[in-house]
């Protein structure tokens, strides 16, 4: 039976994804090696890329394993509208912890630079999430970091050499989990049947944790036709959000419309859309549903990432199951 903690602490923040939870990698125990801290130690490091194709500032927030030997397999973070690249402390430090680059963007235009000095924040968020701009620059925005990442892999002192550039996963919190189904191959429908596409190819496994879907349902097949990638998505049965449109009922619908390898769907139990975003609130599970995050896209990036057996076996014959226990339903196809 996997141990189980409870954190109190005062809600600062209440807009989408803009946690400020230091060191949440090395707290309390666990007994999956996937939810305790792993053995690397973890450096922050800062950069300001600008994408001179599109004139456009990429910040950008990388938590490396500085002890770690390279090359070392790498995730790409999409933060939820209104967040930043400090966004998902939590999972960032944790996932370096165990040896993974992890690599936090910021997406001007859907950050939190469109609410904070705004009289009216969730206008504001609306009208961002709105913006075909910032739908479209999101995915550029990851294609634009795997180029960068390869010019470090190549010329820069800290990651020179460190980087497995054929060993990338994708992750994001709900419009960061649109965004990292499109790069993951979803297709956008636009008005009168017009489709676009930004997937990248060098994208090899994602976690989705609270996407949204597309209004109409009869969408939904055709729109995730082209991913074929491996997939964990994370829900819970309380993941409604007054920005958008997507019930908790339906945020299943990409794991049911996959029809890719590996697809796995957890739904917790009482889990609603801020459960994800790492924030310290007094809600009474917050701190069990943050450990089950941390543990099961943990084992997700070994298994598919790593490619290591002992992971895709904890994930498919019942140990993240057993885990779960009355927090949440489990499901894999």
């Amino acid at each position: 039976m996997c141990k189980k903690r409870f954190l109190v602490a005062l809600v600062l923040i209440l807009v989408l994804g803009l946690s400020k939870v230091g060191g949440a990698a090395d707290q309390g125990p666990s007994d999956s090696l996937y939810g305790a801290a792993g053995p690397y130690q973890v450096q922050p490091v800062e950069n300001e890329w600008f994408d001179q194709k599109r004139g456009r500032q990429v910040p950008v927030k990388i938590y490396r394993p500085a002890d770690a030997p390279g090359p070392r397999p790498v995730i790409i973070f999409s933060h939820g509208l209104g967040g930043s690249r400090a966004s998902y402390e939590y999972l960032g430090r944790h996932w370096a912890s165990h040896g993974l680059v992890s690599v936090h963007l910021q997406h001007q235009g859907s950050d939190l630079e469109v609410w904070r000095n705004d009289s009216s924040p969730v206008k504001a968020l609306r009208q961002a999430a709105l913006n075909p701009e910032a739908i479209i620059n999101r995915p550029l925005d990851i294609s634009f970091a795997l180029d960068q990442l390869e010019r470090l892999n190549r010329e820069d002192a800290l990651f020179q050499g460190r980087v497995a550039l054929n060993r990338i996963g994708a992750t994001g919190h709900s419009f960061g989990a649109h965004t990292t189904l499109t790069v993951a191959g979803q297709i956008m429908i636009g008005p009168g049947g017009s489709e676009h596409s930004w997937g990248d190819p060098r994208i090899k496994a994602f976690v989705a944790m609270s996407a949204p879907v597309p209004q109409r349902r009869e969408q939904w097949p055709h729109a995730y036709s082209r991913i074929k990638i491996p997939g964990l998505h994370l829900t819970g049965t309380e993941d409604d959000l007054p920005i958008g449109h997507s019930p908790a009922a339906e945020r299943r619908a990409p794991y049911d419309h996959i029809d890719g390898p590996d697809q796995y769907l957890i739904i917790f139990q009482g889990g609603d859309h801020m459960v994800f975003a790492g924030l310290e609130r007094r809600a009474e599970k917050d701190a069990v549903f943050q450990e089950l995050i941390r543990m099961s896209s943990t084992a997700f990036w070994y298994a598919y990432l790593k490619d290591e057996a002992r992971a895709k076996a904890w994930l498919a014959k019942g140990g993240l199951k057993e885990c779960l226990a009355e927090n949440g339903t489990f499901e894999r196809k």
